[in-house]
């Protein structure tokens, strides 16, 4: 479970109450739910008060967020996401965490609230998306990029407040990392092909002890 903190965990603190300043009760839809950062994102926006939809592309993916998590509603973002998000949260998301880009980020433009914040956090679909100016001009959102790392580097003295504050949730239980599979060093091609193959939720360990 530690080994499954690290940069996920700070990813999403970034994220979310640094950059986003998240509050309680408000939408946050969390794009890439199975992933590693995505998962802390929604474990994170549920102890921060948020209302979270987990969105991710596969069904079985999503009952195992559904069963550990209890995330508000959950969607397979597979053929479109824009109207459901709309309905679910009767009108748009508060905030959008997407570290997937590419036609995830250009439909996230059509579900996010007004005052929104859509945060840039990764392109893992392949496609850095680009958007037009007129979009948040009429809409009133933001487009916030999160760098982790560069963000603890910029502001080193928070930089060490945002690791204090990972560790102590985690220290309090207030959060609950999830490792998808812990394998050994010799088995590191197993590990690998369940995140080749995209059967992984969260992180896939690699253990040399064992």
């Amino acid at each position: 479970s530690a080994a499954s903190v690290g940069s996920a965990y700070l990813t999403a603190y970034v994220s979310l109450v640094r950059r986003a300043n998240i509050q309680p009760g408000e939408w946050l839809l969390v794009h890439g739910a199975a992933g590693g950062v995505g998962l802390a994102a929604v474990d994170l926006g549920k102890h921060l008060g948020a209302k979270v939809i987990a969105a991710a592309s596969h069904d079985e993916k999503l009952k195992v967020i559904e069963d550990k998590y209890a995330p508000d509603a959950i969607i397979n973002y597979t053929g479109g996401f824009r109207e459901k998000v709309k309905e679910i949260t009767n009108g748009g998301a508060d905030v959008i965490f997407d570290p997937v880009g590419g036609d995830v980020f250009d439909e996230s433009v059509r579900c996010i609230a007004f005052d929104g914040r859509l945060l840039v956090v990764g392109f893992a679909s392949g496609r850095i998306p680009e958007v037009k100016v007129n979009m948040p001009l009429i809409k009133g959102f933001s487009v916030v990029g999160v760098r982790a790392g560069e963000y603890g580097r910029q502001f080193p003295e928070k930089g060490r407040e945002n690791m204090e504050a990972v560790w102590k949730l985690i220290e309090d239980k207030a959060v609950t990392p999830h490792a998808h599979g812990v394998y050994s060093l010799d088995d590191w091609r197993k590990a690998f092909a369940e995140m080749e193959e995209r059967r992984v939720v969260g992180r896939v360990i690699i253990d040399p002890s064992l």
